[in-house]
């Protein structure tokens, strides 16, 4: 059986990030894609083109000369009713800034493959958060990836949930960790996942000319405030349809997802919060310290947009001490986002919890097992003294 056909019929298979996301896209089988190329997302949208030029997909895809431009096309094609995906990473995506926020405000379902990758100077193309997080206010939808396969299942029910609530949401795995190293993967076959994202009906678009109408007029003072509010409004309820079409995966596919994944945290009195693929490694550390009788948890958020705080602080609402790591910085001299994100949310509900902050793996700089059990060691100890001397701190720098 070739590789192929082995791939359309699903099953077992050995996939990088890259290939797990491209596969996924094959399948979903896009009208447009438009992207620009760069390092760690390349290979996404090179392997999907090979798809296209194959005959393997109908897409129209569309070579630009900048990532800026790649949103524009996505924006123009999305607007014009079709279905429609791009990836990007790092400079390509702060290119695409001034559009994200375009694509959100026009209420159009764009996916993107977002290859999480430090932001320059100085120049560096390894993993952190740092593109992704610069975006986290645009109006995007924001699923992280511990691994390929969640990657692959969330990219697939990126499309659902965008078109649904008529925002675009953007799929991450961390640069090089994920995106280019091999792991074994479940693949769904090619029709149960276009029966499950189904046929793409816009509501509105511009080459209905039955229905004509204007997209993107000026908008001052009169009703931009209300325009925004709807915006602010669909991001607010798009939680109950993410946990709806996670709900419908798990019942088809057997895969569960929420707004987070909770290990071993019911009875836990530590706990790290951390997103993307440091989770893995977390996890064994939760495991090594549990056989020597600590009560060490994990909660690794998988939506960061939209923030689900009330669920979040109910789930930590228990714990003796927090840490929270980031894979990026907010260089606001406070903290880095998630920190802030998660305090706020314990803040808001009352919970008075020793919470402290760690930036780490910036980048691309990797952090180990000894490095965590050092985080660990200390959130025991804050759990005695109640005590945390040093709110930020910083793992693997050089003094």
């Amino acid at each position: 059986m070739s590789n192929e056909t082995r791939s359309a019929s699903g099953g077992r298979v050995a996939r990088t990030g890259n290939e797990a996301m491209a596969e996924a896209m094959r399948q979903i089988n896009p009208d447009v894609v438009a992207a620009y190329p760069i390092t760690p997302a390349t290979e996404v949208v090179m392997i999907f083109s090979q798809f296209v030029a194959d005959g393997l997909v109908n897409t129209e895809y569309v070579a630009v000369e900048s990532e800026h431009s790649a949103m524009s096309a996505c924006i123009g094609a999305a607007a014009a009713g079709a279905r429609v995906m791009t990836s990007t990473s790092s400079q390509g995506l702060a290119l695409m800034y001034e559009m994200l926020y375009i694509a959100a405000g026009l209420r159009l379902p764009i996916v993107v493959a977002e290859v999480n990758r430090a932001l320059s100077s100085p120049i560096n193309i390894h993993g952190d958060h740092s593109d992704t997080m610069g975006a986290r206010d645009s109006g995007w939808i924001q699923i992280f990836s511990e691994n390929s396969q969640e990657a692959y299942d969330n990219m697939i029910q990126a499309v659902k949930i965008s078109e649904l609530t008529k925002l675009p949401a953007m799929v991450t795995t961390d640069g090089f960790i994920i995106s280019h190293c091999m792991e074994v993967i479940d693949m769904i076959s090619d029709a149960d996942v276009r029966k499950f994202i189904g046929e793409y009906n816009p509501e509105r678009f511009l080459l209905d000319v039955k229905r004509p109408y204007t997209l993107g007029a000026i908008d001052l003072q009169d009703y931009y405030f209300e325009h925004k509010m709807q915006e602010a409004e669909a991001m607010k309820n798009s939680g109950e349809i993410i946990l709806k079409v996670a709900e419908e995966f798990n019942k088809k596919f057997g895969r569960e997802y929420g707004f987070f994944e909770k290990y071993k945290l019911s009875d836990a009195e530590v706990a790290i919060v951390c997103l993307g693929s440091a989770a893995g490694t977390s996890k064994v550390v939760v495991d090594e310290l549990r056989a020597k009788g600590i009560k060490a948890g994990l909660l690794k958020p998988r939506i960061f947009r939209p923030f689900p705080y009330r669920e979040i602080a109910s789930e930590l609402s228990k714990l003796k001490a927090i840490a929270v790591l980031d894979r990026s910085d907010t260089f606001s001299s406070y903290a880095g986002p998630v920190y802030t994100e998660i305090t706020s949310a314990l803040y808001s509900f009352n919970y008075q919890i020793p919470t402290i902050n760690y930036i780490y793996g910036l980048g691309g700089r990797d952090i180990d097992n000894q490095d965590l059990k050092d985080v660990f060691d200390k959130l025991m100890n804050i759990s005695k003294t109640r005590k945390v001397e040093k709110l930020i701190n910083y793992i693997g720098v050089r003094e």
